[in-house]
């Protein structure tokens, strides 16, 4: 391993290249999560483990259970890309400390404890490659099923073995076995406080050095290339990288089975709005699937993804690629934005005849259906924009999200209507 940098050098030179590695996956916008366990045999919760109090022997007995079939991950990469994603992340060992790959560091594994296992994650990096989709994988840092993990938080000889014993698996991972891998997806670090009780300056120095151009996350305890908020939707600041973690059922990331819980509840147009909403803060959406035990996908995830798929198909100039992150938000009640440039793309919610922008203080060029390019009349007066009338033949027959493009002479400046009028003498527009 090359000299190891402090930890202001490391962050300097990860800096310098942070935008040329980016670039692909600020442009792919959409992602795919997987998660995929020894925890998918229960159906409730992927920390069943830990919350469900299993003796850890006892736990084990599940991999005689865990079937699954080969080409399942060709599967979720198929939807994936029927679904507009540009990349995949798959949960190569959770913390329930069972590895999905033939791993000689980690006995636990899929091939050694399961009655016909096989090499999950080289399955699914093959699947990524043969869809042109991103390739991330998933390694938790806390483990429930390894001696040390716990004890690392307080005697050293345990730390040391711990971290070696997560090195030697993400060298297995990364090392050129699978080839380029794009993205390392860390998560929960505990039970350490720091960066130092992981050793995550050495740990993520050794692995750029075996994959230079690699992504990672923010959970080692050092900020790394991107924010991962979950379960909520919230930008990063000054323009940093940041992809929402995002569940379809807002109750599990594993499997569930349907008899014990309704376990999809978003439908195509729920699955945009989401979508809407980090694009409109220059962020990504990583939508999780918790495949069966046999690596089939629910029947539940199916249409809405492929739908969104078709909806993107169509409009996704509103989504991919560079956009900026867009301040005109309260325009209208029926609809939001995105931007790139002097371009708005209005992604209209509820189809209504009657459509008004309020608060717009740049001249507006032009006004466009998306895909067709169709143009619409429109008149523009002080802080109000008033569209022509729109055929029934431009709304959305997928999700009913209508897009349109507006072209604005200059970056558009809106100002918002103030919420209550009754404290400031009268209605006034404020500053985004």
């Amino acid at each position: 391993m090359a000299e190891l940098l402090s930890k202001s050098a490391y962050e300097e030179a990860i800096a310098a290249t942070r935008a040329e590695r980016m670039a692909w996956w600020r442009d792919a916008r959409f992602g795919m999560f997987v998660h995929y366990g020894l925890h998918t045999v229960l159906g409730r919760n992927e920390w069943a483990m830990a919350i469900e109090n299993w003796p850890i022997a006892e736990y084990e007995q599940l991999a005689e259970q865990f079937t699954p079939k080969p080409g399942c991950t060709r599967e979720w990469a198929r939807l994936a890309k029927a679904a507009g994603m540009k990349y995949m992340v798959l949960t190569s060992r959770h913390h329930e400390g069972f590895s999905l790959w033939d791993s000689q560091a980690n006995p636990y594994n899929v091939v050694n404890c399961c009655p016909d296992g096989f090499d999950v994650v080289g399955e699914f990096v093959e699947s990524c490659r043969a869809e042109g989709l991103g390739v991330g994988l998933y390694f938790s840092l806390m483990d429930w099923h390894h001696p040390d993990s716990w004890r690392c938080a307080f005697d050293q000889a345990a730390r040391a073995r711990f971290q070696e014993f997560l090195r030697g698996m993400l060298r297995e991972l990364l090392g050129g076995r699978y080839g380029k891998i794009d993205i390392l997806w860390y998560d929960v670090p505990a039970p350490m406080e720091s960066h130092e009780g992981w050793g995550s300056l050495e740990m993520n120095q050794m692995v750029r050095e075996l994959q230079p151009d690699i992504l990672i996350d923010n959970r080692s305890r050092l900020d790394e290339d991107f924010s991962t908020p979950e379960e909520h939707i919230r930008a990063a600041d000054g323009g940093k990288g940041w992809e929402a973690c995002m569940t379809f059922n807002r109750i599990s990331w594993g499997y569930l089975d349907s008899a014990q819980a309704e376990p999809y509840s978003y439908n195509a147009q729920g699955i945009l709005r989401m979508l809407h909403t980090v694009c409109s803060g220059g962020g990504n959406l990583l939508l999780n699937i918790g495949p069966m035990v046999d690596g089939s996908v629910p029947a539940e995830a199916i249409a809405p993804l492929e739908a969104v798929g078709q909806w993107l198909a169509v409009h996704g100039e509103a989504v991919y690629g560079e956009l900026d992150r867009c301040a005109a938000g309260t325009a209208t009640g029926v609809g939001a934005f995105t931007q790139r440039g002097n371009k708005l793309y209005l992604w209209q919610w509820i189809w209504s005849d009657q459509l008004i922008l309020g608060g717009f203080e740049t001249k507006l060029k032009a006004i466009r259906a998306v895909p067709s390019g169709q143009p619409i009349e429109f008149t523009q007066t002080a802080g109000r924009i008033v569209v022509g009338p729109r055929g029934d033949e431009l709304r959305d027959p997928v999700a009913n999200v209508a897009v349109f493009e507006l072209e604005f002479e200059a970056p558009p400046v809106h100002r918002r209507c103030s919420a209550y009028p009754q404290l400031h003498g009268g209605r006034q527009w404020l500053a985004d």
